[in-house]
């Protein structure tokens, strides 16, 4: 039978609008990556102790005083995050006609799609927003209602994304830009390759981000060496940050070519965020994939190799650009494993750990004195894990706020006996 998986995200309690406080819970009997089997304890956001199977749980009590999780045959890991999504674009595919950008539409798409992939185990997520044009920044502002009322459940933050920065035209983007950062854009963003003038663009960029101590995030092919070396002379030393995304062409390019880009961008300090599930809509132009010497896989190993940091994102999901983007961060590690070689351990640590510094959030370790922010999901190891992560278990600020159980049943065979499977009960289809 097909599998059933049922996702129940907890509603936090209405307090105004505030994240909720998160009371003492122990998550029991859970397997981490290194193989241990383990206890832990979380308490106002944090982890507070994290002890040997069975010595944590015996402190807390009966189980049904909601006080514990038993993880056993869960693998428990850091929380991934997403540092490329289009949430105001998602799921809008099989829209018939325009699609809406009326601000309850968007927030609705927003908020759905952030409940989507908190479900996946995503507890942060950066995503781009246009601005500018007839929505103006009608489209931020829905966002930003969406990150308030997600707060307690996942943390939203937005990349104010400008049309044209440079000429006459881009008078008024450059204010709307400087506008979007004052409602609360956490990010200053934009596509430059779109722009007449796409160093003028990138400079108009990092100068309203230093003005208001913002970080970076520019959507660019990565397909001219030149502009990519310019840009990197200008980025480099940036804090808080600067990231570059998803650089696909930088596949196009002769090994030689790629390789001094490469280099550059680490001399930079720029973190790239590529986005193995395919492309996003945001360069709004017909584009070839990436093919080239290179290739998507060996990219990744490009760029890991001349030590730039590497994140991965979802991109698209359920747009016009990915009809069937999943926003799976799992799926994500997954195509880093099976297509670029990468070795599991390195694949999950794009989707949370090189993901979650990209976004400037604090590191996560299953060890007492780091955030909360932990994803339980069943099974042995990490590369079974990223094969079949099918049940989940999700903890945002130290509380359990999504669940997703699936079951698989056989029909009665002698098979099936020898090997104590799960059978359908009797009547089943």
């Amino acid at each position: 039978m097909p599998e059933r998986p049922e996702s129940h995200p907890q509603q936090p309690p209405k307090r105004d609008g505030a994240a909720p406080e998160a009371g003492a819970l122990v998550l029991c009997g859970g397997r981490l990556a290194d193989g241990r089997t383990v206890d832990v304890r979380l308490s106002g956001g944090r982890i507070e102790a994290v002890g040997t199977a069975g010595s944590l749980a015996r402190a807390t009590g009966p189980a049904e005083t909601g006080t514990r999780v038993d993880l056993g045959g869960y693998l428990l890991l850091p929380a991934p995050a997403e540092p490329h999504a289009h949430s105001d674009t998602a799921l809008t595919a099989d829209t018939e006609g325009p699609v809406s950008y009326a601000p309850e539409d968007v927030q609705r798409r927003t908020t759905e799609a952030a409940l989507l992939q908190l479900g996946h185990g995503t507890t942060a997520l950066r995503t781009h927003v246009r601005i500018g044009g007839v929505q103006g920044l009608g489209s931020l502002e829905a966002v930003l209602q969406a990150r308030r009322a997600l707060r307690g459940l996942t943390d939203l933050a937005a990349v104010a994304v400008p049309r044209v920065l440079t000429g006459v035209a881009g008078a008024d983007g450059l204010a709307m830009l400087r506008d979007a950062v004052k409602m609360g854009a956490a990010v200053v963003g934009g596509c430059p390759d779109l722009d007449p003038d796409p160093t003028g663009y990138a400079e108009a960029v990092l100068e309203v981000a230093a003005e208001h101590g913002c970080p970076v995030d520019l959507h660019t092919e990565g397909d001219d060496p030149a502009r990519l070396a310019r840009l990197a002379a200008m980025a480099g030393g940036l804090r808080p940050g600067v990231v570059l995304g998803p650089c696909a062409g930088l596949a196009r390019l002769p090994r030689d070519a790629a390789a001094r880009a490469a280099d550059q961008l680490a001399a930079a300090g720029i973190t790239v965020a590529c986005l193995p599930q395919g492309d996003c809509g945001a360069m709004e132009r017909p584009r070839e994939r990436a093919a080239g010497p290179y290739g998507s896989a060996a990219l990744v190993r490009l760029l890991r190799s001349a030590g730039v940091p590497v994140a991965a994102g979802s991109g698209a999901m359920r747009d016009a650009a990915n009809p069937a983007g999943r926003g799976d961060p799992l799926e994500a590690a997954y195509l880093l494993v099976a297509q670029a070689g990468e070795r599991p351990e390195a694949a999950y640590e794009a989707v949370s750990g090189r993901a979650r510094a990209a976004m400037g959030l604090p590191e996560v370790r299953v060890e007492a004195g780091f955030p909360a922010e932990l994803l339980a999901v069943r099974g042995e190891g990490l590369a079974g894990v990223l094969s079949l992560a099918y049940s989940r278990i999700v903890v945002h600020r130290g509380r359990v706020v999504a669940r997703t159980s699936a079951v698989r049943e056989y029909c009665d065979s002698a098979a099936v006996a020898a090997l104590d499977l799960p059978r359908q009960a009797q009547g089943g289809s």
